[in-house]
């Protein structure tokens, strides 16, 4: 069986395994990625963190490579660049996280 091929949608469906500790949510729906590139160097991921003084970044960032291992193999380089332009706001977050949080428009 041929294994699926390495997409955005299937690195994005894997990211939305990583649980950012101290918000309890997905690094997606929080709007903390920021980019996604697959190509055949592997995959790239632009991610932030909500403050630059992010105690849980190294554990997310672990936490980054490990979720997009299981889902497209061990042997797929994976490059994780830390950004901080622009500043996460609340406004990335995903109509979900911000529900979540109590911060939907009533």
């Amino acid at each position: 069986m041929t294994p699926a091929p390495v997409d955005e949608s299937r690195v994005r469906d894997a990211l939305r395994e990583v649980i950012d500790p101290e918000a309890g949510l997905n690094i997606v729906d929080l709007g903390l990625v920021y980019g996604i590139e697959v190509g055949d160097g592997g995959v790239r991921i632009e991610l932030t963190m909500t403050s630059a003084a992010c105690p849980m970044a190294d554990l997310i960032v672990d936490q980054v490579h490990d979720a997009i291992a299981g889902a497209v193999g061990r042997d797929t380089p994976v490059t994780v660049d830390m950004v901080w332009d622009p500043p996460w706001t609340p406004e990335r977050m995903s109509d979900f996280a911000r529900e979540h949080f109590g911060w939907a428009p009533r």
